[in-house]
């Protein structure tokens, strides 16, 4: 057998990976020995169940994406599909990029014609409104040999360097520049994606257009890790962008492998931990624009027993500052449920939370289902349990405006409460 023809049967062998649906039914495969003991390894994964000697079930469980598991024979391509749409995936992603979980090994997946334009896409709308006031500068303290005195002379360089010698100096000046830590990143994402033969014109011409705005900014090398950068008030507008182009960087490297495939990092995404922390995320900073306080996403500070060994865990409490004192106090609780029915439990807890934070009245989150409200009693009131349905199924601005409106929803109960 020649190299050409090994080489090509191994990229036959991974061009085939194990696919499943998230949420779907059974899938029987073959599997050899130690392709089962690679997948028994990972029962968070899928769930796996014999039809004879070599033929299995599996099922997904309740992650997505794409990875590659053990090595040598028994080496496991597994890809999962989401339920949710690429483009709407993406958008919960940029909202919650730590609940994915990057590996860091390639993979190979055949070039889908809905995953790389939205993630390109998102990238370029997200970056053309970051770069739209202007590339960010910021000011970095950069050390030269210059025949002239800029910013400081480095006294200690200089006499150690160039005794008695009066030119060049050593010198230490703040540069204002474009080179900073968060163009490189986009930078970065813009010319990896520019790699991926196949791009639509309309994206290509795009990318390019971003490359060349972010002139004067480093190239990161090849292999690099991409830069750390610091969410803050300076560097706000760029936020979204900086989330998918490290998306783009550490889980979408799309490189050719060969002719026909892919080579891109492997990405699993826990979904119902995926639409917690995007819940608690967007609705907290739909709230905190429409009546102002501080959105606590993942609020730990509670607890349901006086000795504090059992905290609470909202995905999301909401705190407003209290017209007598001042002191911020918990104005609403929102948990989110990626389930498609309600459960008894759900009342419970949402009614542990209110009872402990002093509330009249919590919001369930579901990703679909049907809207109600349940009344509890307690003592001589009401707790007033909602609710609410946020369709992951439906078009990414769609999903934004149902944001809105819960957040809308979300404040007019505390408002009727408050009167």
């Amino acid at each position: 057998m020649n190299l050409r023809h090994t080489r090509s049967h191994r990229c036959g062998d991974l061009a085939r990976p194990i696919e499943l649906k998230e949420g779907g039914g059974w899938t029987v495969r073959d599997l050899t020995p130690p392709q089962l003991a690679t997948l028994a390894d990972h029962p968070e994964l899928l769930a796996l169940h014999p039809e004879n000697a070599t033929r299995w079930r599996l099922k997904a469980k309740d992650r997505v994406g794409s990875v590659r598991l053990g090595s040598g024979e028994g080496t496991v391509q597994l890809t999962i599909t989401p339920k949710v749409p690429v483009d709407r995936l993406l958008h919960l992603v940029a909202y919650a990029p730590d609940r994915v979980r990057f590996d860091p090994r390639p993979v190979t997946a055949e070039p889908r014609p809905d995953l790389l334009p939205a993630l390109g896409h998102a990238f370029v709308s997200a970056a053309g409104h970051a770069l739209s006031q202007g590339v960010l500068h910021d000011y970095r303290e950069t050390y030269d040999t210059l025949p002239v005195v800029r910013g400081r002379i480095r006294h200690a360089d200089q006499i150690r360097r160039r005794p008695g010698v009066p030119v060049p100096l050593e010198v230490v000046y703040d540069d204002h520049t474009p080179d900073i830590p968060e163009n490189r990143l986009l930078l970065a994402a813009a010319r990896r994606l520019l790699r991926v033969p196949s791009l639509d014109p309309g994206l290509r011409a795009a990318l390019q257009r971003l490359t060349a705005r972010l002139e004067g900014v480093t190239l990161l090398p090849s292999g690099a890790r991409p830069p750390q950068w610091t969410p803050g008030r300076r560097n706000a507008r760029y936020s979204h962008a900086l989330v998918l182009a490290e998306l783009v960087l550490r889980g979408g490297s799309y490189e050719f492998g060969d002719s026909r495939y892919l080579a891109v990092d492997g990405m699993l995404v826990v979904m119902w931990r995926l639409f917690e922390a995007y819940l608690a995320r967007a609705v907290g900073e739909a709230l905190r624009h429409r009546v102002g306080g501080r959105p606590e996403p993942q609020d730990r500070s509670h607890f349901l027993d006086a000795a504090g060994r059992h905290p609470l865990k909202p995905d999301l409490v909401h705190y407003l500052p209290s017209p007598h004192d001042g002191v911020q106090r918990p104005a609403a609780v929102v948990d989110a449920k990626f389930k498609t029915k309600p459960q008894r439990g759900d009342l419970y807890q949402m009614t542990a939370y209110c009872m402990r934070l002093g509330l009249g009245e919590g919001h369930l989150v579901y990703a679909s289902g049907s809207e109600g409200v349940v009344e509890v009693p307690v003592g001589e009131g009401r707790l007033r349990l909602f609710r609410h349905v946020v369709d992951l199924s439906r078009p990414w601005r769609e999903l934004a405006a149902a944001v809105e409106a819960l957040a809308e929803s979300v404040d007019a109960a505390r408002t009727a409460r408050a009167v």
